[in-house]
């Protein structure tokens, strides 16, 4: 496993922890001390902040677990993957993709989540 997708895997599994200390601990070793997580309904900047928006979906969708759902694609300093939350009974709750940017020491500076597919092309 290279060091990008322990990265990302890290990023799902503090999505995915319950405990607000242990999340921590995951968030610390994946976030930029100034990373910023923008998601439609919520963002959030900074360990504290995005520990808290990590938190809230636990009220929102307990039980649930993200899950990587693609390779991970990168160039430069910037990154996507697709994911989905998968509910207690193994169904697909939200199914979406990420787009980030990484730090100098590798690490998550920011990540703007979609979700969804993408919207059909219109024809002019």
């Amino acid at each position: 496993m290279n060091d990008l997708t322990k990265t990302i895997d890290l990023y799902l599994s503090a999505w995915n922890e319950t405990q607000p200390t242990r999340r921590a601990e995951l968030i610390s070793q994946v976030w930029a001390t100034d990373g910023r997580l923008i998601d439609p309904p919520h963002a959030a900047q900074g360990h504290t902040g995005i520990n808290d928006m990590m938190g809230a979906l636990h009220t929102q969708f307990p039980g649930h677990r993200f899950r990587r759902a693609s390779g991970i694609d990168s160039h430069h300093d910037q990154v996507r993957f697709a994911w989905e939350l998968v509910g207690p009974n193994g169904a697909v709750a939200v199914a979406g993709m990420d787009v980030g940017e990484l730090s100098a020491d590798g690490r998550l500076r920011r990540i703007t989540g979609f979700f969804g597919p993408l919207p059909e092309l219109t024809k002019a």
